[in-house]
């Protein structure tokens, strides 16, 4: 209450609700969910209740039969608002402001809308039911289970005096009536796959049809009156026809014919007659419809949910096995169990799935398909990734061992937060136009245009299987390029799940493939094949050398996010409490499993001491555990060969001379679990100084007070260049050491903050090329220049 009465004329609040009905975050939802026929806003005194302040003003207005949330918020609840919020300040300014308490009478508090709550309870009239639909935004959505399927985002499709289908008949005998559906696998009505004549024999009508077909001849000659005959090759909209005239036609048709349901877009697939009525014919005789897709689940019950994981090949839009056959176990870190047997998948296979994202790129829907509707795809892939998140993120903790708070925040966050991003990107993707030297006497335009280069092969780490998916996968589709993805070896499972969702997004077939495997065999083809123009890759070092080897064959576009060994200075002038959290964070993150983390830290001579006594007590503090358990701090090393090699690189930094202050053991439980370590008085020379122990290993050198330059030179004695860090009050000191760290990122007091916004990518040993931000649209962009003179 100090803070609401802080300011000299008190906080006013506006709520979409008549109050006292309808208190609470979902007011306007239960608005619409309740029948009634008047809504409005508003606008009363806050106080410390929910919503129970004294009333200012209020505004209301009818609400119509077919009125959606947005319908009200659009027509009045936001025009009208915003009058009415100028209009109440006015009257404080003028010490006319009302002070009207709420009656008790008629108050109503209903909870704020969750997905489990939204299920239709079909045993009520018509009436309730469309105002249940009605009253439910996207996000949950109204849904239901059709014929074993989920059906959800009923909301924005309720508009009655659109296209009809009738979607249950119940005991009232009355019909709740939408115009489409969009089915928890993807398949939407109307489809997002268009049918393209130009591909398939054309068909023989039969006499019914074929009164159709000059049924619709008669309505195209009545909307193109310029044209003296249609023909089989009259086109639409290059005979003069505009986009009203195909709501206009469409809707002569449905007149004549109401069993024929199309949609705008089928058009615009369909522009000249022949192929119109051919479309047509094929949505009157069913052959439209969607393929079903068929998935083996290993399925587990776990973290209180049943967790569905595919574990076959994901190829031109099917889950296959492996052409030879060959399978292998993926393993739980936690516990060293088998999560699955996962195909493995063969060279034969990489061709498949290189032709099929060939083809779709060449020759498919994903060519022809306009930049918004890409986007407006990859947003509902977003939607969906969002909706399993809690799957997404049991399946990344038991197969990668990410701890599940973080792996739902981050791992699965941030990747739905990426395919956002760049969905909003698909339609500004701009050339530009250069003026030139004209050729006199004649005249020249030159132009750019940003094209998509082709077929992109995505090779991905372990450490954070869906994220890195994500990062590269968004950018590329955003684009406009077709994908065959390897994910690491070891972490599958998240991928498989992702190539789930994008066909129930209804990604074109091809445009996604996704191949498990062995990255020797299956990534070293995909850096060959000479039908991928491009390769974006994070892993090791070493591996990214090879890639540029192999990708030389064809002279393809390469991108590299590579190892790292990420210095991290710390001054005395630093805020030591949180230079020790954020110091911590930069080691100990996603278990020291991450590219930037801080692989060697400079801490001050006069705060050294300090420094590692505070992080020894924080890491006794920390929770070693079972990743799904949420109060676990620290879960297991991704697999069991790097668990042993973090313990031979502890094993050398005790030989070489540093001192092992804390940890550097494994612990004593099942899975592959290693104790948070630390190091100390490590010299420039040793290995642990030198190399990425990509783990739980702080490794920490003392640097002279005041020696800026000193403590710089050493930490750019590396032949890495991935990230960077320091902590300092001294802006200026920042500053200076920010331009002279030669690494991708620099973090001032702060790290691991990374944004989908911001570029990331590193310098020299680290690799070329940007992930996230508008650089990395880029890495998977051709220009083309065009002049033409006049």
């Amino acid at each position: 209450m100090d803070v609401i009465d802080c300011p000299k004329h008190g906080s006013i609040i506006y709520h979409p609700s008549i109050l006292p009905r309808h208190r609470g975050a979902s007011a306007i939802n239960w608005t619409l969910i309740q029948g009634d026929k008047k809504a409005g806003f508003t606008i009363f005194w806050a106080d410390d209740g929910l919503d129970t302040g004294p009333i200012l003003l209020q505004r209301e207005c009818d609400v119509g039969q077919n009125d959606t949330v947005d319908d009200l918020y659009n027509r009045f609840l936001f025009p009208e608002g915003v009058k009415a919020m100028v209009e109440a300040v006015h009257l404080i300014a003028d010490g006319k402001a009302p002070r009207i308490p709420q009656p008790k009478e008629g108050a109503t508090y209903e909870g704020i809308q969750k997905k489990e709550n939204a299920e239709i309870s079909w045993d009520q009239p018509a009436a309730a039911l469309h105002n249940w639909i009605r009253g439910h935004d996207k996000v949950p959505g109204a849904w239901t289970t059709i014929n074993g399927q989920v059906c959800s985002e009923i909301q924005k499709n309720i508009l009655l005096y659109t296209h009809f289908l009738t979607l249950f008949y119940y005991k009232t005998k009355d019909s709740v009536l939408v115009r489409n559906l969009q089915f928890e696998d993807g398949k939407m009505i109307p489809a997002s796959k268009y049918f393209s004549t130009d591909e398939t024999t054309a068909l023989e009508l039969t006499e019914e049809e074929k009164m159709i077909a000059e049924d619709i001849r008669a309505i195209w000659k009545g909307i193109l009156s310029n044209v003296a005959v249609i023909e089989d090759s009259t086109d639409f909209f290059k005979s003069g026809a505009s986009s009203m005239h195909v709501v206009r036609m469409l809707e002569e048709i449905k007149q004549k014919h109401s069993g024929l349901q199309l949609q705008n877009e089928d058009v615009y697939m369909a522009t000249k007659f022949a192929d119109f009525i051919q479309m047509a014919v094929r949505k009157l005789r069913g052959e439209d419809k969607e393929e079903e897709l068929v998935i083996d689940y290993v399925s587990k019950n776990m973290n209180n949910m049943t967790v569905n994981m595919p574990y076959q090949c994901f190829i031109n839009g099917k889950f296959i096995d492996a052409d030879d056959g060959k399978t292998y176990d993926t393993i739980n870190p936690a516990d060293g169990s088998v999560i699955a047997s996962v195909s493995s998948a063969s060279l034969a296979d990489v061709d498949k799935a290189v032709a099929a994202a060939k083809e779709a790129f060449e020759n498919g829907e994903w060519r022809r398909m306009n930049a918004r509707e890409r986007g407006r795809l990859m947003y509902r892939l977003a939607d969906l990734m969002e909706e399993h998140q809690e799957e997404l993120a049991t399946i990344e903790s038991i197969d990668s061992g990410a701890v599940y708070t973080l792996a739902l925040k981050t791992h699965i966050g941030m990747s739905v937060q990426t395919f956002r991003y760049f969905a909003g990107w698909c339609d500004k993707i701009q050339g530009a136009t250069i003026p030139i030297n004209q050729a006199r006497p004649n005249h020249n335009l030159t132009f750019t245009k940003k094209e998509p280069i082709g077929v992109c092969a995505i090779i991905i780490p372990w450490n954070y299987p869906l994220m890195m998916l994500a990062w590269k996968s968004a950018a590329c589709l955003a684009a406009g390029n077709t994908l065959v993805l390897k994910p690491a070896q070891v972490t599958p499972l998240t991928s498989l799940k992702f190539a789930e969702l994008s066909a129930k997004a209804g990604f074109p077939k091809g445009v996604i493939n996704i191949l498990p495997g062995s990255g020797g065999l299956v990534g070293q083809h995909l850096s060959e094949h000479p039908d991928v123009r491009k390769v974006g890759f994070t892993g090791s070092t070493p591996t990214g050398k090879q890639i540029m080897k192999s990708a030389a064959a064809n002279l393809k576009k390469v991108s590299l996010e590579l190892g790292g060994k990420s210095p991290l200075i710390i001054f005395s002038d630093c805020e030591l409490d949180r230079a020790v959290k954020m110091g911590m964070g930069a080691v100990y993150f996603n278990k020291g499993e991450n590219c930037i983390a801080a692989g060697r830290l400079f801490v001050e001579e006069s705060i050294h001491d300090e420094f590692v006594r505070k992080v020894v007590e924080e890491i006794k503090k920390m929770k070693i555990g079972d990743p799904l358990d949420r109060s676990t701090d620290h879960g297991p090393q991704n697999h069991k060969a790097h668990l042993e090699k973090l313990l031979q690189y502890c094993e050398t930094g005790v030989k070489e001379g540093a001192t092992l202050v804390y940890g550097g053991r494994q612990v004593c439980r099942p899975g592959f679990f290693m104790e948070p370590t630390v190091f100390t008085d490590v010299e420039d020379h040793m290995y642990i100084a030198q190399e990425e122990s990509f783990g739980p290993v702080m490794v920490i050198s003392k640097f002279k007070n005041g020696d800026i330059d000193g403590v710089l030179q050493r930490a750019n004695a590396t032949e890495y260049g991935l990230a960077s860090g320091v902590f300092t009050k001294d802006i200026n000191k920042a500053l200076y050491i920010s331009e002279k760290l030669e690494a991708g990122t620099v973090f001032i007091n702060t790290y691991n903050k990374t944004d989908v916004a911001a570029p990331f990518g590193g310098f020299k040993l680290s690799g070329f090329g940007k992930d996230l931000g508008e650089e990395a649209l880029h890495e998977y962009l051709r220009t083309k220049a065009i002049t033409v003179e006049y």
